[in-house]
């Protein structure tokens, strides 16, 4: 990372080759398995990073996928998803862990098997050991999107990996936290979260979206709710609209929370606004691309939620252009001023004047920083900008 925090696209700190799995068969899973086996937890110092007051939250650009890092205060750590195959994601997220200073993680939670959420996984493996894997148990789409990826999966778990295959009202066990598990597999939590359950007249003005014409794995998604004394922050993945009705209907199951990980990128098969506008975020930050994500529909849900403060992304949306986007200090990273004003004078805001500078190299990433009392800070590592945000009521 540079002194500015910009993240380039080699890997850093961890020692081993950058491998796009979708090139390498036999021998890069059996490097994987072996390493993955290689470091038992007991030869792992107890914290996986440094302590702090703060659960600290590193959404990295992985150009509309997702890796999303959390570092507790007891060092322990969680990596929810692990962007695209090859190198430039793969470089993007060690960089991420080495700026973080993170030795070990502690827990891997895979919200489904899509390429852009699980696509560097086996490669990540070669770099840094990993405790704990975690998912939703059976993938639903025929064929999987990454070539090869159960068949390595299931060789590092039979090489003595521990695994989880989560269901809805576990909890990711991290010191200090409370990580419940709302939903896995389209199964949602049976009773609500302590403080939420209340009926929600919301309810009667949802309209359900087309169900996909084949089975999606969006739809399995494994969403969170994660709480540090009295900050809360939502995850769910790339969870379908039809789906996240069922958290917040007929009663809201969820409770209110500080912090949105926009789900599924900002795109308009998610976000329905009966969960968004239930859970009432003071700050949504989305992990979209410059193309992929960033719908004008969602921007419309987050701008009219109750209570919401402001919106950060990993990125300049085409889609939202000039009137949905936030402030150019709250993006992370952003195309040139010649490559937007050539977008946004084209016939087609979202596809004409080629494709941008789709490495964005260097890339910058979004981190909060939350503290027990409900209080918490964003910052852009583009620019340094950062703002406060007091604890709630």
């Amino acid at each position: 990372m540079s002194p500015n925090g910009a993240l380039h696209s080699r890997p850093a700190r961890f020692s081993g080759s950058c491998i796009d799995m979708t090139r390498h068969r036999p021998r890069t899973f059996a490097i994987a398995v072996a390493l993955a086996a290689a470091a038992p937890a007991s030869a792992q110092s107890r914290a996986s990073a440094p302590t702090s007051p703060t659960l600290d939250i590193y959404v990295t650009d992985t150009e509309g996928g997702k890796a999303t890092l959390f570092v507790s205060p007891s060092g322990e750590t969680v990596l929810v998803d692990t962007g695209n195959p090859g190198e430039r994601d793969l470089g993007r997220i060690t960089n991420v862990l080495a700026a973080a200073g993170v030795k070990r993680i502690d827990y891997l939670v895979s919200t489904h098997y899509h390429r852009d959420h699980i696509g560097g996984l086996t490669a990540l493996a070669q770099h840094i050991p990993i405790g704990h894997y975690m998912d939703h148990g059976a993938n639903v789409e025929v064929p999987e999107q990454v070539t090869g990826f159960r068949t390595a999966y299931d060789s590092i778990i039979a090489a003595g990996a521990k695994h989880t295959v989560l269901k809805a009202g576990d909890r990711v066990p991290v010191k200090g936290l409370d990580w419940r598990i709302v939903i896995a597999a389209a199964k949602p939590i049976a009773t609500p979260l302590a403080g939420a359950g209340a009926a929600n007249a919301a309810c009667s003005s949802f309209e359900r979206k087309p169900d996909a014409p084949k089975p999606d794995d969006n739809s399995q998604s494994v969403g969170s709710v994660i709480t540090y004394g009295r900050f809360r922050a939502l995850d769910l993945g790339d969870l379908l609209w039809n789906n996240e009705r069922d958290l917040v209907c007929p009663r809201n199951l969820l409770g209110t929370v500080d912090l949105y990980l926009v789900t599924h990128h900002g795109l308009d098969r998610s976000g329905a606004p009966v969960l968004v506008h239930t859970v009432r975020p003071r700050v949504a930050v989305m992990s979209n691309g410059t193309r992929k994500g960033g719908a004008v529909a969602t921007f419309q849900t987050l701008h009219t939620s109750p209570g919401l403060e402001d919106i950060w992304s990993t990125h300049w949306s085409y889609w939202g252009a000039l009137e949905h986007n936030p402030p150019a200090a709250f993006i992370a990273n952003v195309d040139s001023a010649a490559q937007i004003a050539a977008v946004l004078t084209s016939a087609s805001t979202g596809q004409a004047a080629g494709d941008g500078d789709s490495e964005h190299s260097p890339a910058y990433y979004i981190k909060i920083s939350a503290r027990a009392d409900g209080s918490f800070r964003v910052m852009n590592t583009r620019n340094g900008f950062a703002k406060e945000y007091r604890m709630r009521g």
